[in-house]
């Protein structure tokens, strides 16, 4: 049986590794405040919407795929956390009866495996009787392909067959096994047999007449001669109890899978009662292809400042089709970095096939996303800011890749102004040139300045909105950079509002 419920003709690889730059995607997105939030205090369940959020999907198809999925478990919640919560009362029972630990004895694993797909069809039943009610609710191509299996795979036949042979496996009677002398009158080609069932009444059972039985009793303080048989009932049940140890291995298999692959819808199911609570909206995104350049939204917010306020967030609303650079200027404190970890958590979220937080949003899927941050000085002093800023793009240089996505906040101002625009200047360039997307909030005027005079077509030029009294709206607005740096919300901020007449 095949899950296929995260990619529709492959388990997702749990083993595979997180890219080299997870750790600053976490820390530049602020994406653990959004991994608590699904995670809420589950360990197993944080593991895996890191993984699955960091393992980036390229294919629209596989991303409308799981968005179709986790449409159905948002209209349907109740039902997914019951189907989830049977693998894990598969591992509530394992652990309480001990029936995870094997021996080396193929008695010992004959009966714990008997033991164990038992309590597996226990819940195997409970997992049909879920299908058989509530298959008509669910739409995506995923649950009822899963659905659908579960029905034919897991009919009234099959569990009547596994009770009957679970039943013979119990060797009530006792067991009936056939050898061969080999060299040295040795035993050999043990072979397990099946009892002759006897039908008849108990009564003429009893009354009639014995076969001749060659037979033997042990003393009970026959430790050897108890150790022998049991050496010999061992060999005769060795491949039926392997075979019986495969069977249980393989539904713990799958029961293991399914955990997993609902685990990423449950943590995207706390995320959205999360938001909900807070009034934000949730969209599922339209992916495009990865060549193209497209990116519009409306109402698109940072989801992990939203969790962390406790409130609604200011929203923003850009179309920037056709577009392979978004320089982004204005004061500071007018939501210029919040603006740039919504554009990453979207790309982020859109790709692994979840709702983004906004109300509606766009844009061509990347091969990969990349930030570059303002880092603070380093503790080691190995090293000045600049060298370090130039050190970790020349990482991200070794692993993009064209139609890639990166996020620069406040990149190369380590240094005075002059060299610093130059130097991303020319980074800037050369990275579009590869057909790369790139995001850039920088206080750099003559940088923002010099793609501006000279009109790069490419280009999309915002500016955190600013009121005349210095008010912040937070929202960003399309506006040409300004050479000014607001020297005078500083002024304000220190001596107060009754001054402003003596600012030119």
């Amino acid at each position: 049986m095949k899950v296929h419920l995260l990619y529709p003709d492959q388990d997702f690889d749990a083993a595979q590794k997180l890219p080299f730059n997870a750790e600053a995607l976490a820390q530049d997105l602020e994406l653990n405040t959004m991994f608590e939030a699904m995670a809420r205090d589950d360990e197993y369940l944080l593991d895996v919407v890191k993984h699955a959020i960091f393992s980036s999907l390229e294919s629209p198809d596989l991303i409308r795929y799981r968005q179709e999925i986790l449409r159905d478990c948002l209209k349907n919640p109740a039902v997914i956390r019951e189907i989830y919560n049977i693998p894990l009362e598969a591992i509530e029972r394992k652990h309480k009866g001990w029936l995870g630990i094997y021996t080396r004895y193929p008695s010992s694993i004959l009966n714990t495996s008997v033991q164990l797909l038992e309590m597996f069809m226990i819940l195997l039943k409970k997992m049909r009787q879920l299908t058989d009610e509530h298959i008509e609710e669910f739409e995506s191509q995923g649950f009822q392909r899963f659905f659908r299996m579960i029905q034919q795979e897991l009919n009234d036949d099959y569990f009547k067959e596994i009770q009957e042979h679970l039943n013979i496996l119990k060797f009530q009677h006792g067991v009936l096994i056939s050898a061969e002398l080999g060299n040295g009158n040795e035993g050999t080609n043990f072979i397990l047999r099946r009892n002759n069932r006897d039908d008849r009444p108990w009564v003429k059972r009893v009354l009639s007449p014995k076969s001749p039985v060659y037979s033997f009793s042990l003393h009970p303080r026959d430790e050897a001669g108890a150790r022998a048989l049991g050496d010999l009932r061992d060999r005769g049940v060795n491949l039926v109890a392997n075979a019986v140890a495969q069977s249980a291995d393989h539904i713990d298999s799958f029961l293991n899978v399914l955990r997993f692959e609902l685990a990423f819808y449950i943590g995207s199911l706390n995320l959205s009662e999360e938001l909900a609570k807070l009034g934000e909206p949730i969209a599922f995104p339209l992916p495009l292809p990865v060549n193209e350049r497209r990116h519009s939204f409306t109402g698109l917010y940072d989801v992990s400042l939203a969790l962390t306020m406790k409130k609604k967030i200011v929203g923003n609303e850009v179309n920037a089709d056709g577009k392979s650079l978004v320089m982004i200027t204005g004061a500071n404190q007018g939501g210029k970095s919040t603006f740039l970890r919504s554009i990453g958590q979207a790309q982020r979220m859109m790709q692994c096939g979840m709702f983004v937080g906004a109300e509606s949003f766009s844009a061509n899927v990347s091969s990969g996303l990349f930030t570059h941050y303002k880092r603070g000085e380093d503790s080691t002093m190995t090293s000045g800011k600049f060298d370090e800023e130039l050190g970790r793009m020349s990482a991200i240089i070794d692993h993009i890749k064209p139609n890639s996505m990166v996020l620069f906040n406040e990149s190369f101002a380590a240094t005075n102004e002059r060299e610093g625009s130059e130097i991303a200047r020319q980074i800037v360039t050369a990275l579009l040139e590869k057909q790369v997307k790139i995001f850039f909030v920088t206080h750099l005027y003559e940088l923002a300045h010099s793609f501006h005079v000279n009109g790069h077509q490419n280009t999309i030029f915002l500016r955190a909105d600013r009121q005349e009294n210095g008010q912040r709206t937070y929202k960003l607005i399309r506006a040409e950079p300004l050479e000014t740096s607001f020297g005078i919300d500083a002024y304000r901020k220190i001596f107060g509002g009754e001054h402003e007449k003596h600012i030119g």
